[in-house]
């Protein structure tokens, strides 16, 4: 209401200038229903696969948090835990996955993408509890041995939901409900698929650290160089990457574009987040370019055909 008692319509008072305001946001105001700023608050976040952005992580600001809370309460959790994304039942994309060690997006890679952590938390970050239950891990040692871990379970799972020979034969299941992890015909081909899920995870996990694909850098002289990126451009044949007026990546290998994510291979995901936008609401500009480090969206095209090529032939051994 305004100081006169009237009632005002929200609509009428609120500015998109600078924030996006959502229904429940809206709501939030009438209820007098205030956030504060702390910087614990903010958090990195993965919008999208290989795009980390920060996040200021509240109940009020953001528009909804389910259960992420309890996943990464805190930053220190984010050092410890790992949550499987996948995509959820009635998704149109087709059926993939990724691991995060932070808060991923609602649509992380997959519409209404669902988290399976290793980890869950109270909201304060106290009373940690393994996600695989007590159960689930006699199970796979009565069929594996006694020396099978809830973290080789995890990295199982991981493996064999990236394994093709499990997506084809449970397509159809896949679209309309959670998958299931069943267990191994064999232990050595538990082991083997826990062995590649370890490895897959910590290349997607450590994806900034990988080492950069070679490829060729062709510079036009007749501009200034530049590092700075406002849209990316792939060619018709996928060889080459169209960084800037400046700049030109050559030598794209067609194998990375095997590895993907939904409806994008990982590097297509990559060339369409790192793109300067305008908000056409409020004007906002949203520049991928990192001052503190010019070369990190290059290199990281670069690195991410590394993450793809490897994965691609990780998986080829899941065969």
């Amino acid at each position: 209401r305004s100081g006169s008692g009237k009632k005002t319509d929200i609509d009428d008072f609120v500015s998109y200038e600078n924030v996006a305001w959502s229904r429940d946001l809206k709501l939030d105001l009438q209820r007098a229903r205030y956030a504060q700023f702390e910087t614990s608050h903010i958090r990195n976040a993965h919008y999208r696969p290989f795009c980390t952005k920060y996040l200021f992580f509240d109940r009020i600001l953001n528009e909804e948090v389910y259960v992420l809370p309890s996943i990464f309460p805190t930053p220190a959790s984010e050092q410890e835990n790992r949550v499987i994304c996948l995509a959820g039942p009635g998704n149109r994309m087709p059926f993939g996955c990724l691991v995060t060690n932070v808060i991923p997006s609602l649509d992380f890679a997959f519409e209404k993408a669902q988290c399976f952590p290793f980890y869950v938390y109270a909201e304060d970050g106290s009373n940690r509890q393994e996600n695989i239950t007590d159960w689930a891990l006699e199970q796979f040692q009565e069929a594996h041995g006694a020396s099978v871990t809830k973290w080789d379970i995890f990295h199982y799972a991981y493996a064999l939901l990236h394994d093709p020979a499990y997506r084809t034969r449970y397509a159809e299941n896949l679209k309309r409900e959670l998958p299931r992890i069943p267990l191994s015909p064999t232990t050595h081909t538990f082991a083997h698929f826990a062995e590649i899920g370890q490895q897959l995870m910590r290349l997607h996990l450590d994806y900034e650290t990988a080492k950069e694909y070679p490829l060729q850098w062709i510079e036009n002289r007749e501009v200034s160089f530049s590092w700075r990126v406002e849209k990316m451009r792939l060619s018709k044949d996928k060889t080459q990457i169209s960084v800037n007026e400046s700049l030109m990546l050559q030598g794209v290998p067609q194998e990375a574009f095997e590895y993907r994510l939904g409806n994008r291979s990982a590097l297509e995901w990559v060339l369409d987040q790192y793109q300067q936008t305008t908000d056409k609401r409020s004007g906002i500009v949203s520049d991928p370019n990192r001052p503190e480090d010019l070369e990190y969206i290059v290199r990281l095209i670069g690195k991410v055909i590394t993450v793809s090529l490897n994965t691609v032939s990780l998986v080829q051994k899941l065969g």
